[in-house]
């Protein structure tokens, strides 16, 4: 792994927020709560709350301005499915009963990107969420937290004859085969992605890059579990204050 660490509360008015840096890979998460459901879910009668999120890479997250999608007006179909990956692998973990009538809205930004910002954005989203639950439970607006256990994100890859973990761009660029896993704490599989970039890949390279991924992901959780371990949800009294 890159060096990784977590700045919280880099959004203020949020009620979670942390800058998750891979590396030189950084990634603004931010979690808020709203009351309030999506219309189908009031229509279908489903109990419970939403989660959904959302993922933008800033124009000067990249040596070459990246255009925002508003400016093409559509969004980026990368950045489409990474949000939809960043949301499975949240769902996958978090008790949407347990949030009552409200939906969680997740916002990933990349601040700066050198390889792997969607698994950053997993890891980062999770410390984020458990802040904005902490909050809640403090401003005794829930009791436990919906936050079943923690899950994160990492690449695996070949890169330069060998299977190498979290790789940074020109590592990206340059591999053979690219893997990202999402997992949880348990080191169970929310979802694998994997390919080979005209090049195959053995069953033993497989294995290798997931024993690799399952290595990260260990010490990714151990590195949220530190963060959270200093989170104090009582510090910002402003904000307990609006919460409802």
């Amino acid at each position: 792994m890159r060096e990784v660490s977590f700045q919280l509360d880099i959004a203020p008015l949020a009620h979670g927020s942390v800058l998750v840096s891979f590396g030189e890979t950084q990634v603004i998460c931010s979690a808020i709560l709203e009351t309030g459901v999506p219309g189908w879910m009031k229509f279908q009668g489903v109990q419970g709350g939403w989660l959904t999120a959302e993922y933008n890479m800033l124009p000067y997250s990249t040596l070459q301005r990246k255009p925002r999608d508003i400016s093409r007006g559509k969004l980026d179909g990368r950045s489409s499915e990474i949000q939809r990956l960043i949301g499975r692998s949240l769902r996958a973990v978090i008790d949407l009963k347990g949030l009552g009538a409200r939906t969680l809205w997740v916002d990933c930004d990349v601040l700066r990107a050198d390889g792997g910002t969607r698994t950053a954005s997993i890891t980062g989203a999770i410390v984020a969420a458990e802040m904005a639950f902490r909050r809640f439970i403090a401003a005794r607006k829930m009791t436990v937290s919906p936050m079943r256990q923690l899950a994160a994100g990492v690449s695996a890859g070949i890169w330069d004859g060998g299977a190498c973990l979290d790789l940074n761009y020109h590592e990206d660029k340059d591999a053979t085969v690219d893997f990202n896993y999402a997992m949880t704490e348990e080191l169970n599989l929310i979802e694998v992605q994997g390919t080979g970039e005209e090049a195959t890949f053995t069953e033993e390279e497989m294995v290798e890059m997931l024993q690799l991924g399952k290595k990260g992901i260990q010490e990714l959780v151990a590195a949220q579990k530190k963060a959270l371990d200093s989170f104090d949800p009582t510090a910002n009294v402003e904000l307990l204050t609006r919460i409802s």
